[in-house]
């Protein structure tokens, strides 16, 4: 069960910034913020903008 973590707007900021960027590994967003994967994944779904994030998920899962 996915925990409701609620982030201030630098976090989510941060969070939106670090997952966007190739080099950064979930585990580092998890290490800072205590989201997992799937709450990055839900937390990027809204957002961004619906192409956004389609663009963003292909990359994460082509490297």
């Amino acid at each position: 069960m996915i925990k409701k973590r609620m982030l201030n707007e630098r976090e989510l900021d941060r969070v939106i910034e670090m997952a966007w960027e190739d080099r950064t590994p979930f585990e580092a967003i998890f290490y800072q913020f205590n989201l997992t994967e799937k709450e990055v994944i839900i937390t990027m779904r809204t957002n961004l903008k619906t192409s956004s994030f389609k663009r963003w998920r292909k990359r994460v899962n082509s490297g």
